[in-house]
């Protein structure tokens, strides 16, 4: 699987010998296929769609070595749909910022510190440490445990020690004003040992003030913290999570990727605790089954519990050019809303089918 930009640069940062190189590196995801849905509101459709497995995107990100053992590093990363040819978010929002991570750091052997727009660490915990879909297709983990990805104005501490540990730290703010509204912070703790992979986050925000009636106002927060583990056994790998998500921004139907907006939730939900199994398993060195299961025990008074069942198969024909297959459905209770999305669209219904091909560069 495709690592995230943050580990390239832990990476990159951690062994002296890369501390040595320089230069830039231009890499891409080019994923394509079809997405059928079930169970929509207003009708659904199969459509073609962009970045499913993986978000369709192009990036660069290098290194000049200063001296120490140090290095500067730098990432630039964007979206791009190959439905329609045209970078994300121009489509309706005339966005022309780089959708995915625009970062510059340093990095040696104290580590990476970096700033600019990055994923979260909360978010690299549930997809690279206890997703088994790694947040993409019908099957994606992101569809029931909430978290924001990215965040705007982000400063991020990383480092990787010999013994297998790992460790980090994060601070974001907002450019709205002088208060804390919208400030975040986070931080990660993780263990590598033979097949044992382990990692716990957690996420803080300060959410935007918003307005609920014409005479009050509140600021909304939200916490998200998650423990994710994953076992590499002799017949494939064994994912699990626990998570707990409090705050009216803290839940997908939120808008994962417009985490500041409280006043467009779609369900009070405001206190889950998320619990996640999952397995990857080769049937042969091309072909690996897929399956997740994931409960959401909302403890909000309106009881609107979900859960999801998914499974998937991938098919590798080189170690850059896969094809993939995924079915997803979500049991909605007592009037929540959730639906099934994939890596680059939140979905419109309860159930999706996609099928399409990844090719990396």
């Amino acid at each position: 699987m495709l690592k995230s930009i943050v580990t390239i640069a832990v990476l990159g940062g951690s062994a002296a010998a890369a501390c040595a190189q320089s230069g830039v590196t231009t890499y891409g995801v080019l994923d394509a296929g079809v997405v059928g849905e079930g169970g929509c509101v207003n009708g659904c459709t199969t459509r073609v769609g962009s970045g499913i497995a993986s978000t369709s995107r192009i990036g660069i990100h290098g290194s000049e070595a200063l001296g120490q053992n140090t290095s500067a590093i730098f990432g630039l990363e964007t979206e791009m749909r190959l439905d329609t040819g045209r970078a994300a978010g121009r489509e309706q929002e005339k966005d022309e910022r780089l959708e995915h991570q625009a970062w510059v750091g340093l990095s040696g052997e104290f580590g990476a510190i970096t700033i600019g727009r990055q994923y979260n660490l909360q978010y690299l915990a549930l997809t690279d440490v206890a997703d088994p879909f790694k947040g993409g297709t019908a099957g994606s983990a992101s569809n029931l445990i909430g978290g924001p990805r990215r965040t705007d104005n982000g400063v991020q501490y990383y480092k990787i020690f010999p013994n297998g540990f790992e460790g980090g730290v994060s601070w974001a703010a907002r450019d709205l004003d002088t208060s804390p509204a919208g400030r975040a912070w986070g931080m990660t703790v993780g263990l590598s040992s033979g097949p044992l992979t382990v990692r716990a986050a957690h996420r803080n925000q300060n959410a935007v003030r918003v307005n609920l009636n014409s005479k009050t106002s509140n600021d909304t927060n939200s916490k998200n913290s998650i423990v994710a583990a994953n076992l590499r056994l002799g017949w494939g790998t064994a994912y699990a999570a626990y998570s707990m998500s409090r705050g009216l921004a803290s839940s997908p139907l939120f808008n994962p990727d417009n985490p500041y907006a409280a006043g467009i939730a779609r369900t009070p939900s405001s206190n889950s605790r998320d619990v996640l199994f999952g397995f990857a398993i080769p049937v042969d060195h091309s072909i690996t089954l897929l399956t997740s299961y994931i409960r959401k025990n909302d403890r909000d008074l309106a009881n609107q519990d979900a859960n999801q069942m998914a499974i998937g198969a991938s098919y590798s024909v080189s170690r850059r050019t896969d094809f993939y297959a995924a079915y997803s459905h979500i049991r909605n209770r007592n009037g929540a809303g959730y639906t099934v999305g994939n890596a680059s669209a939140p979905g419109s219904g309860n159930k999706a089918f996609n099928v399409g091909m990844r090719h990396a560069f």
